[in-house]
């Protein structure tokens, strides 16, 4: 233990490689065609976590995630009625990002054994979820696979739309445009195979408190993952945007991920919430670690010309905590000057 905090604790040493993760990902979609022309067909969307469908003059939007070992958590302290809520933001978070409105949700709850309680508590999560979200959930899928599960899994897959000429790719985004944060709950729902691996290093239970914490390490961890629909689709009713990103697991890479060619410089970021702080403490996890592992205090990022700036954040004003964080520059990658960070 004493070995791994001096040198640091990194997401890939404790078990997710975020390189590794996205060279899979690329090798099972460089192996999936499509011969559709028209209705129905996959229209290309580079850099988003959900796809379109040729809809006619619409296109529908189609994305899938997890709570990932969150669950984990919520097992250890007997605690489920968060995770639902997790599993839905997942989703129609990055549903927004391209413009679509979420409207239909469906869940896949694997189990190790049968639990009514803890099912009960998990649907509570995804009820709460879905009128935030303004989304309807139409079904889902209950397997109990005691061979392969081990606690439970949840995940879900969110249906929307998208008029065509509304798409928001973020192929136009330039330098000179800037970058407004929304403000995140805490640690969201990635990074958590990292910040488990710390509490257990250090000895901790989930049912201790953080030094200077008066809530214990579990629920802290286990703090909803914002949900930015309604606050996201009002800007879009009455701002230009050129590109939106969720700040998942990848940290600020998720902002490359949008364009190529210009490079996105976080000058102004968002003090993160004191999670974090304890996680890197306890770790000892550099700061360019920490930053391209956990949302830091930046749950979702809009990108927009200047003159846009005052309209969004007047949109945004009482919903949900938001500031110009950063601008877009010619180069490549995104950065974080004031740690002297580059991605």
């Amino acid at each position: 233990m004493g070995e791994e905090k001096k040198k640091g604790m990194t997401y890939a040493e404790a078990g997710v490689d975020i390189d590794k993760e996205e060279g899979m990902v690329k090798a099972v979609v460089s192996q999936l065609k499509t011969g559709e022309k028209g209705f129905g067909k996959l229209m290309d969307l580079s850099g988003h976590y959900t796809g379109l469908i040729d809809f006619g003059d619409m296109a529908l939007s189609l994305c899938t995630d997890s709570i990932g070992t969150k669950g984990m958590i919520a097992d250890a302290l007997e605690k489920w009625d968060t995770v639902g809520f997790d599993c839905m933001a997942m989703n129609v978070n990055d549903m927004i990002c391209i413009g679509a409105t979420p409207i239909a949700f469906v869940d896949f709850f694997a189990i190790e054994k049968y639990d009514e309680h803890m099912a009960t508590e998990v649907g509570k999560g995804l009820a709460a979820a879905a009128q935030v979200a303004g989304v309807e959930i139409i079904g889902g899928e209950t397997a109990s696979l005691p061979d392969i599960v081990s606690g439970f899994e949840l995940a879900g897959t969110c249906l929307g739309y998208v008029k065509k000429d509304e798409i928001i790719s973020g192929e136009n985004i330039a330098p000179g445009d800037i970058i407004i944060g929304l403000r995140s709950s805490g640690i969201h729902s990635n990074g958590l195979t990292l910040a488990r691996k710390i509490v257990e290093n250090n000895g901790l239970s989930y049912k201790d408190t953080f030094p200077g914490s008066d809530l214990p390490i579990g629920e802290t961890l286990l703090i909803p993952t914002s949900i930015y629909v309604k606050e996201v689709l009002e800007v879009l009713k009455s701002s230009k945007v050129k590109g939106m990103a969720h700040i998942t697991g990848g940290g600020l890479k998720n902002l490359p991920r949008l364009k190529k060619g210009v490079e996105f410089r976080i000058t102004d970021p968002f003090e993160p919430q004191e999670v974090f702080s304890h996680l890197q403490k306890l770790g000892g996890v550099s700061d360019k670690e920490m930053y391209k592992t956990f949302n830091m205090g930046m749950g979702f990022a809009i990108v927009a010309e200047k003159g846009e700036v005052e309209g969004i954040l007047k949109t945004l004003e009482g919903k949900v905590e938001a500031k110009l964080v950063g601008e877009v520059f010619e180069g490549e990658g995104a950065s974080l000057p004031k740690l002297d960070l580059k991605y």
